[in-house]
């Protein structure tokens, strides 16, 4: 796999635990960390852990690092660094040791993802779901046990987010892989070790009610079909939402599971480019079975033969509870997996939801502020007016590009193609003309003849070119 192909991989891996986020109901403005009353320092791993970042330590005692240890489910073991600075601030957000930072509590981050999916993993500023961890930079890498393969904890690499972070994973991937030696080294002749959490003790704050962090009041056409994915759950059915990529498949599943299984575990599972379909199904497949955890397999239709083969066996011993799929096409699913199938639910694309895009947008528009941004009366028409293509990504990309720049949306934050009917696809003369068009008349107080003058058009002109490229301008 190349640098593009890695990078791409990651970006993919940090959008996941973004939706996972929003179905587990983090808060994105402020992490609400979980406490333990007490923390396992005589196990092997934590003794060993140890022992490895604090010979680390003495090599970064004066570098804007700190150094951590979590157990597997991201409850911060041990903590070291010599910036003081940086330490007062990790306790501002209590990444601290005695809480948890696992994804469900804290949302995405570098511990929370590398613990959920079992791999390196480096997530920077804006990639945390969190306003108040983006000034960070994390990067973790999981340990798991020599002699068992169970999954241990994390070494955990924390820094300012402008900090030059390039060497951070490759300090980690060396800690975490010294631990594991050490461990191996510790344990020859022993038998390995019970899958007791020791002295653990968690105390956790009740959860929010089912389907938290999930937009409620939507149309009948959305609710319907969550609704139906609900009771195939509840009934123990493998459901298959069917429908557009990003019309919300995967969420009206997640939704839906949540509202069967409010304390369960959803792992989100995106079916790959064909390349990399083996190192993905590696990455999730042993946590299919596990209690209290149900799988998304996402886009199915796009699996290759051999590896609906090799999930057939795999996902039916997990039960029909453990596990449900989305497709674009019911006919494309792999001949292995589409006997598998006990309800098939259809789930609208949002153009045919139009009531659903203000709602929606306004939500969108709150998660990537942390409060409500207000949108303006024509900007709204625009946005229920629009066909909407790419659905509910498509909406959500145009809502968080406007959202950055503003504290209220106003039809001058939102680009050309949502205020345009594409008749054909414009060369790139065309659209920059459109776009010109669409920026001058858009802006606040401007009238036809200032668009007249500054556009070096005709009125006649300028009206035909509405129509050629089937600009629509509500006026709020």
């Amino acid at each position: 796999m190349g640098d593009g192909d890695v990078n791409a991989l990651a970006s993919a891996r940090v959008q996941a635990s973004w939706r996972r986020s929003e179905d587990y109901g983090v808060p994105s403005e402020a992490v609400q960390p979980r406490f333990s009353g007490s923390v396992d320092s005589e196990s092997l791993f934590v003794r060993c852990g140890r022992e490895v970042l604090v010979d680390l330590h003495r090599s970064l005692a004066s570098e804007p690092v700190s150094l951590m240890l979590t157990d597997a489910d991201g409850l911060v073991l041990d903590r070291l660094s010599g910036d003081h600075a940086l330490l007062r601030a990790l306790d501002a957000v209590h990444l601290a040791p005695g809480f948890s930072y696992a994804e469900r509590e804290a949302g995405t981050n570098g511990l929370g993802l590398a613990l959920a999916d079992r791999t390196p993993t480096v997530v920077r500023a804006e990639e945390h779901y969190a306003l108040s961890l983006r000034g960070y930079t994390c990067a973790a890498v999981p340990v798991l046990d020599p002699l068992t393969g169970r999954l241990e904890g994390a070494v955990n690499l924390t820094t300012w987010s402008e900090s030059h972070s390039d060497l951070l994973l490759a300090l980690a991937r060396s800690a975490a892989g010294t631990t594991a030696a050490l461990m191996l080294a510790r344990s020859r002749g022993h038998q390995a070790r019970e899958a007791s959490r020791g002295e653990v003790h968690r105390v956790e704050a009740p959860r929010l009610e089912p389907g938290s962090g999930s937009l409620a009041g939507l149309s009948a056409s959305w609710t319907d079909a969550v609704e139906r994915v609900r009771e195939a759950v509840a009934a123990g059915r493998v459901v298959a939402a069917v429908g557009e990529r990003g019309s919300g498949r995967t969420t009206a599943l997640a939704q839906a599971t949540r509202a069967v299984r409010p304390r369960g575990r959803i792992l989100a599972a995106r079916t790959p480019d064909p390349d990399d379909v083996a190192t993905w199904v590696d990455l999730w497949s042993p946590e299919v079975g596990k209690e209290h955890t149900t799988v998304l397999l996402g886009d199915a239709d796009l699996l290759p033969a051999w590896a609906a083969d090799r999930l057939r066996g795999l996902l039916t011993g997990a039960g029909p509870a453990g596990w449900c799929m989305s497709v674009q096409r019911l006919e494309d699913l792999p001949t292995a997996l589409a006997p598998l199938v006990g309800t098939v639910v259809q789930v609208p694309p949002l153009r045919e939801r139009p009531d659903d895009v203000v709602p929606l947008a306004r939500h969108l528009a709150q998660q990537v502020r942390g409060r409500e941004v207000g949108v303006t009366a024509a900007a709204a028409q625009a946005l229920h007016d629009h066909g909407w293509p790419g659905n509910v990504a498509e909406l959500r990309r145009v809502v968080r590009d406007a959202a950055r720049r503003t504290d209220v949306v106003d039809v001058r934050h939102l680009p050309a193609e949502v205020l345009s009917e594409g008749g054909h696809r414009l060369s790139r003369i065309e659209t920059f003309e459109r776009d010109e068009i669409v920026r001058v008349l858009t802006r606040p107080g401007v009238t036809m003849k200032d668009a007249v003058v500054e556009l070096g058009m005709s009125r006649a002109t300028v009206y035909r070119k509405l129509g050629q490229y089937g600009i629509r301008l509500p006026r709020g």
